[in-house]
């Protein structure tokens, strides 16, 4: 068995008996006791707390700013000027865009909404389109999900004779932008308790303080927060965690026809609606439009009245989608031809002229995480390119782009995804300087991709009632996110196909208890595994409802091989290895005994394969469960460095995985002629 593991850190919780006895005490059912005690919640009023979806909200004005942004937008009002709110082309920007488009419409105000084409002006507030609102007589433009970075064209807007009040959540620079009034709670100097507000949530404290009742704006406008704030991937707490759960009790019974239609279209149903449904079903089609270029369709769809236009509209939102998927999976397999062959950079920096701008992005994620090390996708036009970025293993972006400002013409983002434009001539040393600190940041190690798992359960827990109590998480999201459960030593009985060849169905036993799991998107090749496997399952567990009958079913995160003894995921000694800096200490624990290298090689050798792929710490469970004997990760990396080194094996570092061939003919070698071996034991006699 060769396990393609997902993660390659599994970090499971041990929650402390005495909390989960308190929380059970509660009323709490033991596997939510376990959920919430593993989370550090100890006692009934700490998971009331943690829950709450009703919590006060906070006054708009205590956000730095407001009180100025209010009052140029009263007077705005009062004077009959043209206001136009200038948004982003993501589901925050456009829900956000909607929200104060429609609050101001309602308020009698002069208003019109402006999202600039991704293709034509790209992100954020630009000089065509000022100049454009220009001509057209706005005198107040009110950004919302954008402008913190538009120092220039703020200067533009004043130059012309137009107020800016700057609403926005992303990370600011050291200036800001000369405005009326600049509102973002990353600001410094703001002391807002609430930071992680998303674009449409700040835009609605914006109409709260406008309005001076905020309980009953949200009330109008809690779907359209609600949706920017799950697809903007906030954290769900405090406000936001008020924000979701009263926007999707809306959502299930909207009035919006638009977001009707949309739901139909996109079979989600409205009794059903979650955080999740947002995130994989209606998200990616309102993204679609500022993706392919039409944007207008996405807006319009939020403000129409019309059931029929409606309807309309999400059809055209879906087909959208579709050619999104199609264009996403080409620009894909072309990104993927050009990398380097053999080892991977530390970052990776790809350029094409046939890029679609909308639609890199979304690849930019997928290499990312497939290839476990930051990926920045650059569209070239002539003599520019404008770039897509996306973190892998908390590598900050907007930090790292800081640090360049000087090969950019300008950038904006946070720390997981950012966008840039370059000059052509720049990109290469770009690469080289973005590789480097990239390389500074890992240290010599490759980002390892980690789950982290609640708890481990029995079992005899996953009953429908256990389950169904899960329920009281809900919202689930960033910061409260689904349970992950782990269980182990189960014993594959059986493996099917189902959705067409695409998913995996496994009955999995431990004992006397049979289960039943589905593994979406894998295959017994792509996870290579087999009936008579001993693993253990990471999952989420839920209740599968099918003719009215309801039963547990295992939601597969990851599969690994069961392991008997410890198997220590550390690697810090082997890393100060590798840089030359390790301690006699470190050095202690690093050498491997005779027995221990004895034991790998015996391993390796009796694998029937002329050559082994894995990742590493899949190996070394499956070492160590083949021995019965504990051995850490960077031991066993250890251990292969030294036979390579006396010419026993070739190794080569892939970005996930290993390949480990055997020298042919070759079975005796002198391990203390090793390289490997001879730091280690001059370290730890040093």
């Amino acid at each position: 068995m060769c396990l393609n593991v997902k993660y390659g850190i599994w970090n499971v919780c041990e929650p402390e008996a005495g909390a989960v006895n308190a929380l059970v005490g509660s009323g709490y059912s033991p596997l939510a006791a376990m959920v919430f005690a593993a989370r550090g919640i100890r006692t009934g009023r700490e998971a009331s707390a943690y829950l709450d979806c009703n919590a006060p909200l906070i006054a708009p004005f205590q956000m730095k700013d407001m009180d100025l942004a209010a009052g140029r937008v009263g007077l705005a009002m009062s004077r009959g000027e043209k206001i136009a709110v200038f948004g982003d082309y993501d589901v925050d920007g456009i829900t956000a865009t909607c929200l104060l488009t429609d609050y101001l419409r309602r308020q009698g105000a002069n208003v019109v909404s402006y999202i600039p084409g991704r293709l034509e002006e790209g992100y954020g507030l630009n000089p065509i389109a000022i100049r454009q609102l220009s001509q057209d007589g706005v005198k107040l433009i009110i950004t919302v999900d954008c402008g913190i970075t538009a120092v220039s064209e703020a200067e533009l807007a004043r130059e012309l004779g137009i107020d800016l009040v700057i609403t926005d959540h992303h990370e600011c620079k050291e200036q800001l932008p000369f405005a009326a009034a600049v509102v973002d709670p990353h600001r410094p100097d703001d002391g807002y308790p609430h930071r992680n507000l998303s674009g449409v949530g700040v835009a609605f404290k914006l109409a709260a303080a406008l309005s001076g009742d905020q309980d009953q704006v949200l009330a109008d406008y809690a779907d359209m927060v609600c949706l920017g704030t799950v697809a903007d991937v906030m954290p769900l707490q405090g406000e936001n965690r008020v924000f979701v759960s009263r926007g999707l009790a809306m959502l299930a019974h909207t009035g919006r026809p638009g977001i009707a239609a949309l739901m139909a279209e996109s079979g989600c149903t409205p009794e059903n609606v979650t955080a999740s449904s947002i995130g994989f079903m209606l998200a990616p089609r309102i993204n679609a439009a500022g993706r392919m270029g039409q944007i207008g369709l996405a807006v319009e769809l939020f403000l129409t009245q019309d059931p029929r236009r409606a309807e309309k509209l999400a059809h055209a939102l879906c087909e959208l989608n579709r050619q999104r998927q199609s264009v996403e999976s080409e620009i894909y397999a072309q990104a993927v031809s050009m990398l380097p062959q053999g080892q991977l950079p530390e970052a990776i920096v790809l350029a094409d002229e046939s890029w679609h701008q909308g639609v890199v992005g979304i690849v930019a994620s997928r290499i990312a995480e497939e290839f476990a090390c930051p990926a920045f996708l650059i569209c070239l036009d002539g003599e520019h390119g404008k770039a897509s970025s996306r973190s892998h293993g908390g590598f900050n972006l907007f930090a790292s782009l800081s640090a360049l400002a000087p090969l950019l013409v300008s950038y904006g983002g946070h720390e997981l995804a950012a966008g840039f434009t370059i000059n052509r001539s720049s990109i290469p040393e770009f690469r080289r300087r973005i590789c480097q600190l990239a390389a500074e940041y890992y240290q010599g190690e490759a980002p390892t991709s980690s789950l982290d798992i609640d708890c481990t359960v029995p079992p005899e827990l996953l009953t429908i009632h256990n389950i169904d109590s899960l329920a009281a998480l809900e919202p689930c999201g960033n910061a409260c996110p689904k349970p992950v459960l782990m269980m182990k030593n189960l014993t594959i009985e059986r493996i099917s196909m189902v959705g067409g060849g695409r998913h995996m169905r496994l009955r999995l036993r431990r004992d006397r208890h049979s289960l039943g799991a589905i593994y979406f998107s894998a295959t017994p090749e792509t996870v290579s595994i087999q009936v008579g496997d001993l693993v253990d399952v990471a999952f989420t567990p839920q209740v599968n409802e099918f003719r009215g009958e309801r039963s547990v079913q295992m939601n597969v995160v990851d599969i690994r091989p069961s392991c008997a003894a410890a198997c220590s995921p550390e690697t810090a000694p082997y890393r100060a290895l590798l840089r030359g800096q390790l301690t006699p200490q470190e050095a202690g624990t690093l050498l491997p005994p005779r027995q221990t290298l004895a034991m790998v090689w015996r391993y390796l050798a009796g694998v029937h394969s002329p050559q082994l792929e894995e990742t590493p710490l899949c190996l070394c469970r499956k070492i160590v469960r083949w021995t019965g004997k504990p051995m850490s990760l960077g031991q066993m990396l250890t251990c292969l460095d030294i036979f390579r080194d006396v010419g026993l094996l070739t190794l080569q570092n892939h970005r996930k995985t290993i390949s480990i061939r055997l020298t042919p003919g070759s079975g005796k070698a002198d391990l203390n002629e090793s390289a490997t071996m001879q730091r280690l034991l001059q370290a730890k006699e040093s």
